[in-house]
């Protein structure tokens, strides 16, 4: 149950592995379907999502995102 305080970024957060993994089955069922490109946007969606991921953890734990130079 959630808390009325919880903002849509924490609980983002909290369930993104879950998120990632209901996208990628998204995108098995649509190239099974024969839409690759479809599948292939809810890839992108789900890369997004990661990549942001990771900058704000290497944020918050002080180091720079790679491919980026201090």
């Amino acid at each position: 149950m959630t808390t009325p305080d919880e903002t849509v970024g924490e609980l983002a957060t909290l369930y993104l592995g879950n998120v990632l993994y209901a996208i990628e089955r998204c995108a098995l069922s649509l190239e099974a379907e024969g839409k690759p490109v479809d599948a292939s946007f809810y890839r992108g969606i789900g890369r997004k999502l990661a990549e942001a991921h990771g900058r704000t953890r290497n944020a918050s734990a002080g180091s720079p995102p790679s491919g980026d130079t201090p």
